[in-house]
């Protein structure tokens, strides 16, 4: 899949909540194919305390508009730069990067898109393409509390969503692998968020025989193969999350 550099314009900022943006960037050429679970390096302008491009998944993806958009915890200098960013800003991006999610061949089955935290992101293009393909799908959300969940309505549009809070303050008390729907039957799992999370959907997928990919977030300097900063250790070796990665299907891993 063909890797461009192309300076975006940002066409949305909207403030999910005090750590967390959602930026919605175009062009005026056709922007590459990408799938769900693919990333892009980001470019960080007039900071200087950072030097390296930032990873950060594709939440959305529009080609008729050419737009694609990009939901950016703030926990850095650089990540704070990106949520200072306006409309109207320029955004150098190189993109796509990475092998994202295997979408289904044919709409038959049943998916589980299990998500943590900001790790939800990808899962929301993913459900727009499951949604697209007249799959049947749901959507499992965990956090720490109902204000650390991102974009509700949004997710809840697409389909059947599901909640879990360690505090109970929304949906079913407890981790993701605790909640109800876990016990119903499902013939493939996407999840991506915290690896202790991806390693207990992980286990359970195994114990009930589903097929299951996860997209690790190991850090990403380079996003081209090159800095080794991402690998994992496979069961084919060490590889790199970036361009291996970021998905993998867990007979791959180690875990």
């Amino acid at each position: 899949m063909k890797k461009v550099l192309v300076n975006l314009t940002i066409k949305e900022v909207q403030q999910v909540n005090a750590n967390c943006v959602l930026l919605v960037a175009g062009s005026d050429t056709a922007l590459p194919e990408t799938r769900p679970g693919q990333f892009a390096e980001l470019r960080i302008d007039a900071t200087p305390t950072v030097m390296l491009r930032r990873p950060i998944s594709v939440h959305s993806f529009c080609a008729e508009k050419n737009e694609i958009g990009f939901l950016v915890q703030l926990v850095g200098d650089g990540t704070r730069w990106l949520g200072s960013l306006k409309v109207g800003d320029k955004l150098n991006t190189l993109m796509p990067l990475g092998n994202g999610f295997n979408m289904p061949e044919q709409p038959g089955g049943r998916y589980l898109l299990v998500g943590g935290g900001v790790g939800s992101a990808p899962l929301y293009y993913l459900a727009q393409e499951l949604k697209r393909n007249g799959c049947d799908f749901t959507i499992l959300i965990g956090a720490r509390s109902a204000k650390d969940l991102y974009l509700r309505s949004a997710y809840e549009a697409l389909g059947r969503v599901e909640y879990t809070t360690e505090d109970g303050s929304l949906g079913e008390k407890g981790y993701v692998t605790n909640h109800s729907v876990m016990g119903e039957k499902f013939d493939h799992i996407y999840t991506c968020g915290p690896k202790p999370m991806m390693m207990a959907v992980a286990r359970y997928a195994r114990e009930n025989g589903v097929t299951c990919e996860v997209s690790l977030e190991n850090k990403m300097a380079c996003g081209l193969g090159a800095c080794l900063c991402c690998v994992e250790d496979t069961k084919d070796g060490h590889r790199c999350v970036c361009t291996d990665g970021p998905v993998f299907s867990i007979d791959e891993l180690k875990w």
